[in-house]
């Protein structure tokens, strides 16, 4: 029986990025599985170049590793690409980023962020489709075909407070939306971002594939409060 993993906002958080890893490994024990992560491994945390590196080097024996873009990922390219001003991206969390990489967030030199980091970045899908689910960093519209699906949408919307809707007959699994009270998993929908790169405290869910719905369980993965 094979299972799903979904890892959300890691934020620059490699400590919880490593010790995901472990217990997944842990909780799979051998069994071929998906591993999703919902995107965001960047800003506001102090390690997102490392968190990078790592996903870009994450080859397990028995699993598949599916990376999905986030909306801060977007930011950086935008900017990167000159398609968008620093400021914006550094008002939210770039600061961290750039000295990941060993610039000042003041007068940062964005060549000193290799390009097939960007590349990698630019190349993330924006959502995962199985049998019975969806996962995307944060929303799909419920009214619109998946292959239709806006990418501002998947990036960057917020569902509504107390919304529980999937697609179709799919679950979706989400991140994005902050909340300390993470998991808030409903009869349609799962919101797997715990603020965990303050929090100190991750919560990956666990997804049985021959099954619909929710998680089976939570794994949960703690480091420092910053």
């Amino acid at each position: 029986m094979s299972r799903t993993y979904a890892i959300p906002d890691l934020h620059g958080r490699l400590d919880l990025l490593d010790r995901a890893i472990d217990a997944i490994a842990r909780h799979a024990e051998g069994v071929a599985s998906t591993i999703i992560t919902l995107g965001d491994y960047v800003d506001r945390g102090p390690q997102s170049r490392q968190v990078v590196e790592r996903l870009m080097s994450w080859r397990p024996d028995d699993s598949k590793v599916v990376n999905l873009k986030g909306n801060h990922e977007a930011m950086m390219c935008a900017v990167c690409e000159n398609r968008a001003e620093l400021d914006w991206w550094i008002r939210n969390g770039a600061g961290e980023t750039l000295a990941s990489y060993g610039q000042s967030p003041m007068l940062p030199d964005l060549r000193a962020i290799p390009a097939d980091h960007l590349d990698w970045i630019a190349n993330l899908p924006l959502m995962h489709v199985d049998r019975h689910r969806v996962f995307v960093h944060a929303a799909v519209d419920p009214k619109i075909p998946l292959e239709q699906q806006n990418e501002e949408t998947l990036l960057w919307k917020r569902y509504p407070l107390g919304a529980d809707v999937g697609h179709g007959h799919r679950y979706v699994v989400h991140g994005h939306h902050a909340d300390t009270r993470a998991p808030i998993a409903g009869k349609h929908k799962t919101n797997l971002d715990g603020l965990a790169w303050k929090t100190g405290r991750l919560v990956i869910g666990v997804f049985e594939d021959d099954r619909p719905g929710g998680a089976s369980e939570h794994l949960e993965c703690f480091g420092r409060e910053m």
